[in-house]
């Protein structure tokens, strides 16, 4: 039986303790299976599309196994455009497993990681640009990976790749049809017609790659590396950053020892924050490994926050340290506001134990990041590294297209190149994409999804 025929079902609900689980079943027997141990005032397959129905769900013995509402929506107007079943449970771990349990003995199929999304795709109902943004809103980290992934599995990204490559295919069609009867009393379309086209195709595929970088920190966060002396506030920064306490926090210089990692949302933006040790000289063989990771991270950062102590002058180890730092992005913190006696240049002041000054903090990251200006949830930003190969290769296609007709060569030539860049533009949509690569991005959902 060929996946597609089988009847699925899956809890749609984190595992754990909860108020209610939801099993979720698709495919052409799904009423019926529900039907068969269901026990209601009414028989599902006589109650109504999008309605809620209380009952119990009860084994072959009819037995009672759990009190239960049963909502029945009835293709095509379902996720997954096929008849689909949604048991609402009573929550934890064994009402929904035995409920699973008498679901499958009765002939449904274990659903794998992403089918449902799966046959939405392959039903036509969403294209795999707008999977993917399935997927994106349930990993989002941020307000603003959010509204963009919801930009993409309503379809924005899609409208956007579907009209250039429409016109991509308008315009090959076009030469195909010149090439194919050149006899005929056809309305040629001249190379520089050609050209005009592909220069505004390119255009709008440079303008989507140009939002890549915006789209990384989006899905990754800012590697942000927090360095500075021994004992300076680092630490205590990243814990005000976190919301809780990752760092151990002492007034002993040389209290953190290792490269300590923290995914944050500050005000919106992402950061993945690296606390490193005080970097300073040092004869304790422990330490002077932290100090080399702190330098390795110093390396790998996009950003660095450099901490400075408003109750210290600075001093060498402090001028060593910006040496070692002078060619990245940088934001001075200086730390310790409420016990300020020196005034030194920096960036934004702050007080890390009450959390004075971090909205300041966020404000210079996100002009610095272009975060402010960017209309989250309104235009299509590549956070997607397929999407993106994908795009670089329709771009290198049109460019080499245009080259070859302003050098003199045969439109059939160009034909070719054109051809490409519409085949690369469908892997993002679904539409030339393969097998394989369908089948390793649904293994990456969840299971009931």
């Amino acid at each position: 039986m060929k996946n597609s025929a089988r009847t699925i079902a899956a809890v749609s609900t984190p595992n754990g303790l909860g108020g209610i689980s939801v099993i979720r079943v698709s495919g052409d027997k799904a009423l019926a299976i529900c039907d068969s141990v269901f026990k209601g005032a009414k028989s599902l397959l006589d109650v109504k599309s999008h309605t809620v129905n209380y009952g119990h769900i009860v084994d072959k013995n009819g037995t009672l196994i759990d009190e239960v509402l049963v909502t029945v929506m009835l293709a095509p107007k379902t996720y997954t455009r096929e008849d689909v079943v949604e048991i609402s449970t009573h929550g934890g771990f064994t009402a929904s497993k035995k409920v699973m349990d008498i679901l499958i003995e009765s002939g449904a199929f274990p659903a794998e990681a992403g089918e449902f999304t799966k046959r939405a795709f392959l039903n036509g109902r969403i294209d795999l640009s707008q999977a993917e943004g399935v997927i994106d809103i349930i990993n989002s980290k941020t307000e603003a990976e959010r509204k963009n992934a919801l930009f993409q599995a309503e379809g924005g990204l899609f409208k956007k790749i579907s009209e250039i490559r429409n016109n991509l295919v308008h315009l090959a069609a076009q030469m195909q049809v010149a090439i194919d009867y050149p006899d005929e009393d056809l309305e040629d379309v001249t190379k520089e017609d050609i050209i005009l086209s592909l220069s505004e195709r390119e255009k709008e595929i440079l303008e989507l790659l140009a939002t890549k970088d915006n789209g990384k920190v989006l899905k990754e966060g800012i590697k942000t590396a927090i360095i500075g002396k021994p004992n300076v506030g680092k630490s205590s920064l990243l814990n005000c950053l976190a919301g809780e306490d990752r760092a151990i926090v002492t007034d002993i210089p040389g209290t953190t020892r290792d490269v300590i990692e923290e995914f944050v949302n500050l005000d919106g933006v992402p950061l993945k924050l690296l606390d490193t040790a005080g970097i300073r000289s040092s004869e304790d063989d422990v330490e002077k490994i932290g100090i080399e990771r702190a330098k390795r991270a110093i390396k790998e950062a996009e950003l660095i926050l450099f901490v400075v102590d408003l109750s210290q002058k600075q001093d060498l180890e402090d001028k060593l340290l910006l040496e070692l730092i002078k060619d990245k992005k940088c934001i001075t913190v200086a730390n310790k506001a409420d016990i300020k006696t020196e005034n030194l240049p920096c960036d934004v002041e702050i007080c890390a134990k009450t959390g004075s000054g971090i909205s300041r903090l966020s404000k210079i990251i996100k002009k610095m990041y272009n975060f402010a200006e960017i209309e989250f949830g309104e235009t299509a930003i590549i956070t997607n590294l397929r999407h993106l190969a994908a795009l670089n290769g329709a771009n290198e296609a049109v460019t080499r297209a245009k080259k070859q007709l302003e050098c003199g060569m045969p439109q059939d030539i160009a034909a070719l190149d054109i051809n490409e860049a519409i085949d690369f533009l469908g892997e993002i949509t679904g539409e030339t994409v393969s097998d394989d690569i369908v089948s390793e991005i649904f293994h990456s959902f969840c299971v009931g999804k």
